[in-house]
Formats: structure tokens, sequence, C-alpha cells
């Protein structure tokens, strides 16, 4: 397989399955499209072999251990038929992606995976949460910037707590869907300090009905997603011009998913919030607009 047909099956996983990141892929110029594209389809396939509940937590364990053996041959220079990893090596070398980022994001993925004291995964503290965070959004955000191009140092900062508002964004909107997997994502200090057991997150997964202490615990979350969103903001002037606007496509639809889902009241255990469509697509249009301005300008 060539390099560029294996950027075209990466193209094609991240059409179908990237969402909000593909909206993000569409401004950028095509050599850096094709990375995000060859990154993306890394993650997804990471993070399909862990959530693939139609197997054993055991099993999925030994799938992924499989597959990352494989991408650690691949990458090491061993002959590969695999169109992602082949794409990603390319994406790698072109934009100096370090292997300790790529390792960091698959440790991310398989975090779901490591063994439980308790039935019920969760963090202790808001600290843990964040290193959590951190690993599977932040050093995505890590490689992002390093195909969208930068030179300030300060940028990294940005990028990690960039990745976190996301993060904690998704939290909020999937809490009713974590803890019927298992997963609560609400640190258990901040958790205490609103009087909230995870029983009664359980029982608001399963049809109860909110009450404030609840609704100032996810308010609580959301403010910290705030904070964590103005380093967004300064981290866009430090991106190169003709990758900017993919930054602030993706941030406009993340941080209107928070904006969202403060105004419901945080009625996240009732429906599932997100950005309609023609939402995102009128971000989108104003997200190309942005992109041909400043590669003129660039």
């Amino acid at each position: 397989m060539t390099i560029p047909e294996a950027y075209a099956v990466c193209r094609e996983i991240a059409k179908r399955e990237a969402k909000n990141f593909y909206y993000a892929f569409r401004v950028l110029p095509r050599h850096k499209s094709d990375a995000m594209c060859a990154i993306y389809a890394f993650m997804r396939r990471a993070d399909d072999l862990a959530d693939d509940e139609s197997i054993s937590i055991e099993q999925r364990r030994i799938e992924m251990a499989l597959w990352v053996g494989s991408w650690r041959d691949a990458r090491n220079g061993a002959l590969t038929d695999d169109a992602v990893f082949i794409a990603l090596n390319d994406a790698q070398r072109r934009f100096q992606i370090s292997d300790q980022l790529l390792e960091e994001l698959v440790q991310g993925t398989t975090m779901d995976l490591e063994p439980q004291a308790t039935a019920v995964q969760t963090y202790a503290t808001f600290d843990d949460l964040y290193r959590y965070c951190y690993l599977v959004a932040s050093v995505v955000g890590l490689v992002c910037i390093r195909v969208f191009g930068y030179t300030d140092p300060r940028a990294e900062k940005l990028a990690e707590e960039t990745g976190v508002a996301f993060q904690l964004t998704n939290i909020l909107r999937d809490v009713k869907e974590d803890a019927e997997r298992g997963r609560i994502y609400l640190p258990l200090d901040l958790m205490a300090q609103f009087q909230v057991a995870e029983e009664r997150i359980h029982a608001l997964a399963a049809g109860a009905s909110m009450e404030s202490r609840e609704r100032a615990l996810l308010g609580e979350i959301g403010n910290r997603a705030e904070r964590y969103y103005a380093s967004a903001d300064k981290l866009l002037p430090m991106i190169d011009a003709d990758s900017r606007a993919a930054l602030w496509v993706l941030v406009t639809i993340y941080h209107g998913l928070l904006k969202k889902i403060e105004r419901s009241g945080y009625e996240v255990f009732t429906e599932r919030i997100s950005v309609a469509t023609p939402k995102k697509l009128g971000i989108l249009a104003q997200g190309a607009v942005m992109s041909l301005g400043n590669r003129v300008l660039a």
C-alpha cells in the first residue's frame, strides 16, 4: 500500500467517525488534514478496542496488547500492510511527533482497561481526574499543535489545558452513559463537597430527578472547564496562520456544547446534549472563510 492510499483509508475513517474533529480537518491544508486523519484513525482504532463491550475486559486487554505490539513493530521499521500504521508513521516523520507523545496517547486509551479496586471506576480527586484528562485529551492536543505548527513554547501548556476543557465537556455530556458502564468521572472529593454519593449518580442514570446539589456539582465541573477554555483563546494566535481556523472550529464546537449543557441546567441525565449539525455546518463555513483569509495573510 502506498502512503497516499494509506492516507485515503484514514480519511474515510475520519469522515465516517470523527464528527466534531472532521469539521476542523476540513479547513486545514491538505497535507495537515491528511496527518490529522491518520492521527484520528489511530485513536479511533485504540478507542474501539478499549470500548468493545462484546468481549470481556480481559480479552480487550489481550487484543489491545497485540495491536500495540504490532504498531510498535511498524514504527520500528517492520513491514506492515496496516493503512493506519503506514499513514501515522509518515505523519510522525513529517511533523516531528515524538514516540513519547504517541505512547502517552495509547496509555490514555488503555486507562479504562486497567484493573479496578472497586466495581465502579472513579477518581479520588480533581488532580487525579486532570491526569486522566491529560492522557486522553491533552496529549491529543499536543500532537495536534505539532501538525498545526507553532513556535512559542507557551503553546504547549495552553494546548494541554484546552484538551482538559474538551474532556471535561465530554464528561458532562456523557455522565449518564459512563455511569451505566460502571464509570464515574466526577471526582470523589467534589462529590463529597456537594454531598452527592455514588449511589445517587446511578439513581440519576436510572431515571431519578436531579436536585440542586447535583446541579451544583456538575456546575463546578462546568466552571472549571470554562476556565480552561480561556487557554484556548490564548493558544489560537500562537498557531500557524494556515491552521488557526481548524483550532477555532474545534474550540467553537466544543465550547458551544458546554454552553448548551449549561443552558439546559445540566440536564444531562435526561438527554444526550449535542450541537446540531446545521450549527456545526455554519461554524465550518465561518472557519472556511477564516482559513482562506489566513492563508492569504500567511
